[in-house]
């Protein structure tokens, strides 16, 4: 927690900000994915909305404080997974004071659909939870912020993605 707090976003609810000057590429945090979801049924409505998250091969709970990280149509951080771990890096620089947010659409392969208000200058004002239904020159921006796992599920799709970007 020494590169982060959390306190009342702008955006929404409570968000992750930097306490520290970040530059492209720097570690942010690591993600706890050890809150394996077994049986969702079991889980709160709230659960459902805000604490879930959708990987590769399991869905986990979200805990303090990457759960409190918001979306936003102009990110900063992208999460790259590293023997298993999931870990946040900086997309661009970071100013100390400034929040913490990527965009839940990159690795996203779900029909979750929701209304923006980020704020963002870029705010695309409907989150889409696809990754492949963003426009493509989203797509190809995103291209190296994919994480590992994500580009190997959807080998065909990255193809044809980085022929269409020659």
């Amino acid at each position: 927690m020494a590169n982060i707090f959390v306190r009342k976003s702008k955006i929404h609810g409570k968000a992750v900000f930097a306490s520290r000057n970040f530059k492209k590429g720097d570690f942010v945090l690591a993600i706890d994915d050890s809150h394996v979801v077994l049986d969702e049924s079991k889980l709160t409505p709230k659960q459902h909305a805000f604490d879930l998250d959708y990987l590769e091969d399991k869905t986990v709970i979200m805990q303090k404080p990457e759960k409190y990280i918001n979306h936003l149509c102009d990110p900063n951080v992208y999460v790259q997974t590293e023997k298993g771990v999931r870990n946040v890096y900086a997309m661009r620089s970071i100013s100390k004071g400034d929040e913490i947010a990527y965009d839940y659409s990159i690795n996203g392969y779900n029909e979750g659909t929701f209304r923006c208000h980020c704020g963002s200058k870029n705010c695309r004002k409907i989150y889409q939870g696809n990754f492949f239904k963003l426009p493509e020159d989203l797509q190809q921006k995103y291209l190296p912020f994919l994480d590992t796992w994500f580009k190997r599920k959807f080998k065909k799709e990255m193809a044809k993605l980085k022929r269409r970007r020659k």
